[in-house]
């Protein structure tokens, strides 16, 4: 159980007082790092599809733009299908003979495969960055999840054309349909608002298949982000959706007892549409952090969940959950009398209960790194690890350690150090009890969670919103008050203060060689790439006197490298205080804006957030020049 907040302050408080004296942390000795600067070819298992009635498995894999065909008894590679790109997503159709594969880009690809013929049939263009295809019961359409238009494409996979697109909250990353064909959830990945605000949490949102419209958005626990996965129980009643729980409005002076990030499973009752509860995966010494791919068995028992970050597979006994969660009361009569001395006094006291799990789940170690896609394949679990090529098998029948069986796609190349840095920045054993990975605040592609984080290396009190890593070696200073000289010394400081471990060099060395390798998504607001016609306008106006935004975002990286007063501090923030310039690029995707992220829009942060033109002149632009200027922003 959680304690009372002012205890906590204290403990914290004396925690920071021995910290610069006390190790915090053992050095991860067994890293290996190779000499390559060459990045080898990898697999990287994305996504698994399997037939119900068995027999072959299919492997998305995201870096060599192929579908590994695999015999179910040996898992052994009997043929591969060739894509136009790399992989995303995989689903079949209902009778197993078409397989649907997202490749994502810009302009993403929906490509429809002839599963006995071994070959593409026809190709359908959807929205950015298209992932989790999901096929209607009756077969007759297919949705795509586009993640960064924001939208769910409805496809006719027969005639190859896009029908409809329904607009959605933020970053749809998956979608699961009920077996009725009704309701469509959508699993999104980032909250949509002010990061300031009482609650701040990422939604599920609810499509109507027929009317093809949100008809409901159901809101998570406060703090809850970074969605990968959204299932629906075999029976239709219930839906599970996993992700990140943050606890962000504490400053960020321990891990224990997931003080900063715990991570969970929401259970949705498709019934009413309504929320059973928030359970959390973790336990109370150790976190499952990075909780990726969810689903069930298919008598319905059990629940599966892999954990990226801590490389586990969770088996839970989903019928003992429901009946656990129906014993808690909404509220208690007698406040003295709590159930049967349980920590969960009441259904809201449920997503704070580290103990909720103890005996009704079985976190099983997996052998690879990077689980971040599980199904079912006859009697037995496939789990594919991302980072080490491998597949792994788990009978949930027999004991999980014994049944457990790995079996190499790669060649068992040793990593560059660029992927070793991508592996080690996703990998939560590099921190204290695996609460969490860099990719816990700043996603596995380093950019935000878009919270705000009351980080100890500026002072309590006066919380920040997390900032992309992109480019953030060749902009330095680094964080939004510039405290840290450079990224280099970022990392470092964040593997101390906020892993709360030490690691030898090779660690931060391989992770700021993998940051450096980032690259800009081409934004959606681009027309084939090229800016819009109103962009071209908005870009006259950042490029003008008049409006003066070039003084400041120049360079290559569009910064100067400064710091500026323009007038944007809060209520928690010094008077004058000068904050950091940032880049531009892929602005787009970085919402909420400013240091505190008070502002939703970019909108606001040209028009109500800029007090006296401070900022750049714009208090003279017609509302058409503002959409204009906004417009070239968002195309960055």
């Amino acid at each position: 159980m959680r304690l009372p907040v002012s205890q906590k302050l204290l403990w914290s408080l004396l925690f920071i007082a021995i910290l610069a004296t006390q190790r915090v942390g053992a050095a991860d000795e067994s890293a290996s790092f190779a000499p390559q600067t060459v990045e080898a070819k990898w697999n990287a298992p994305v996504a698994l599809a399997s037939a119900s009635r068995g027999g072959e498995l299919f492997v998305a894999c995201a870096k060599s733009s192929r579908i590994r065909v695999l015999e179910t008894k040996g898992f052994t590679e009997t043929r591969s299908i060739t894509l136009p790109d790399n992989p995303s997503g995989l689903a079949l159709s209902p009778d197993g003979r078409i397989l649907y594969v997202t490749c994502p880009g810009p302009i993403s690809r929906l490509v429809v495969v002839d599963v006995p013929g071994n070959k593409i049939l026809r190709v359908t263009s959807v929205g950015h960055t298209a992932q989790s295809p999901v096929v209607s019961p009756d077969g007759a359409v297919v949705y795509v999840c586009n993640r960064f238009d924001n939208s769910v494409s409805v496809v006719d996979p027969v005639a190859g054309k896009e029908l409809a697109r329904i607009p959605v909250e933020r970053e749809p990353v998956s979608a699961a349909i009920t077996p009725d064909g009704r309701y469509l959830l959508v699993a999104n990945h980032l909250h949509n608002g002010r990061a300031d605000e009482g609650v701040v949490a990422a939604k599920i949102s609810i499509i109507e298949t027929a009317a093809r419209k949100v008809c409901k958005d159901l809101q998570l626990p406060n703090g809850s982000g970074l969605l990968h996965d959204v299932r629906v129980s075999p029976d239709g009643r219930y839906a599970c959706v996993v992700h990140v729980l943050a606890h962000y409005q504490l400053p960020t002076t321990q891990l224990e007892r997931g003080w900063m990030n715990s991570n969970a499973m929401t259970l949705v009752d498709l019934s009413n549409l309504t929320l059973v509860n928030t359970v959390l995966l973790d336990n109370v010494d150790s976190g499952a952090a990075n909780p990726w791919a969810a689903g069930w068995m298919p008598e319905g028992k059990t629940l599966f969940v892999t954990h990226a970050g801590t490389h586990e597979l969770s088996l839970i006994d989903f019928p003992a959950v429901l009946a656990k969660l129906a014993r808690i009361p909404e509220a208690l009569a007698d406040q003295d009398a709590a159930p049967d001395g349980a920590v969960s006094r009441i259904q809201s006291d449920v997503p704070s209960d580290l103990s909720f799990l103890a005996g009704l789940r079985i976190r099983v170690p997996l052998k690879g790194k990077g689980a971040r896609s599980a199904v079912v394949c006859g009697e037995r679990i496939v789990v594919a690890d991302y980072f080490t090529d491998t597949l792994e098998t788990v009978d949930p029948r027999k004991d999980p350690t014994v049944s457990l069986i790995e079996y190499p796609l790669g060649t068992g190349q040793a990593m560059s150090l660029v992927r070793k840095g991508e592996s080690l920045f996703n990998d939560a054993n590099l921190c204290f009890q695996g609460w969490q990975s860099c990719a816990s605040c700043h996603t596995e592609d380093a950019r935000t969670d878009a919270l705000n984080w009351d980080l100890i290396n500026d002072g309590i009190g006066n919380p920040k919103n997390s900032k992309s890593l992109l480019f953030s070696h060749a902009t330095p200073p680094v964080m939004s008050l510039g405290i840290r000289e450079n990224a280099e010394a970022a990392v470092r400081s964040g593997i101390r203060y906020i892993q709360f471990t030490t690691q030898p060099e090779e660690v931060p060395l391989a992770i700021d060689a993998w940051l450096k390798t980032l690259k800009a998504t081409p934004s959606p607001h681009l027309e084939n790439g090229h800016l819009s016609a109103a962009a071209q306008r908005g870009q006259k106006l950042f490029e003008s006197s008049e409006v003066r935004c070039a003084g400041c975002h120049k360079t290559t990286y569009m910064t100067d490298l400064q710091h500026y007063d323009v007038g944007t501090a809060g209520a928690t923030d010094k008077p004058g205080e000068p904050f950091d310039t940032p880049t531009l690029l892929e602005i787009w995707r970085t919402a909420p804006y400013l240091h505190d992220g008070s502002a939703a829009t970019l909108r606001k942060v040209v028009t109500s957030k800029n007090p006296k033109d401070r900022h750049g002149g714009t208090s003279h632009l017609t509302p058409t020049q503002i959409d204009d200027l906004v417009e070239y922003l968002l195309s960055l």
